[in-house]
């Protein structure tokens, strides 16, 4: 591709690209992956999976996207859909996991890992993120991550409204509570403001 095309498809909104990649042109649709690729990669990385299954997912998530380009319509952002795909494609792989550990598990679950504050004062979000349920990590990703609504989500996961709305509130009390400073209790802090 020459240095003029990277610059024209560059200069194109997502819903031009989507446009044109739904007609069969793949730099096109190149171009959503090179723009949409972290993000997506980060959101499920968020979600859960390892450096290697967030490429992976990332990856078929997005040939997905492009096998059903024609369906997006721009009536959204390009990157909250093929985040949906994304998503949905990782609870599909995460179901599978469970399942397979639940056949050779004795099912007894190691606790969840605490998150603390490194000495230097900085906390890791992600170690957080571990410390919470699947599903509380999952809509939490999604509506904090991935910027999608609640009912987006619930549509995405194929959940009751009020139980993302419900996985939220938790999860996201829950990371306040670990990410609090440790002089700092989420209880002073809502007492103050």
């Amino acid at each position: 591709m020459s240095r003029a095309e990277r610059h024209r498809l560059s200069s194109l909104h997502d819903v031009e690209l989507a446009t044109l990649a739904a007609a069969g042109d793949r730099q096109a649709f190149g171009e959503l992956v090179r723009r949409h690729g972290s993000a997506v990669r980060g959101l499920l990385r968020r979600m859960g999976a390892s450096a290697s299954e967030a490429d992976d997912l990332a990856q078929d998530a997005f040939i997905s996207a492009f096998e059903s380009i024609s369906e997006f319509r721009g009536e959204g952002a390009f990157a909250a859909w093929v985040k949906k795909i994304a998503a949905r494609a990782c609870m599909r792989r995460m179901q599978r996991a469970k399942r397979l550990r639940d056949l050779t598990a004795a099912g007894a679950d190691d606790p969840a890992p605490v998150a603390h504050p490194d000495p230097g004062g900085r906390m890791d979000l992600d170690e957080a993120l571990k410390a919470l349920t699947d599903g509380e990590r999952l809509c939490v990703s999604l509506c904090y991550g991935a910027g999608l609504s609640h009912g987006e989500a619930a549509e995405a996961l194929n959940l009751p409204l009020g139980t993302v709305k419900s996985h939220v509130k938790r999860g996201l009390d829950k990371l306040r509570a670990r990410l609090a400073p440790e002089d700092q209790s989420v209880e002073g802090r809502r007492d103050n403001g």
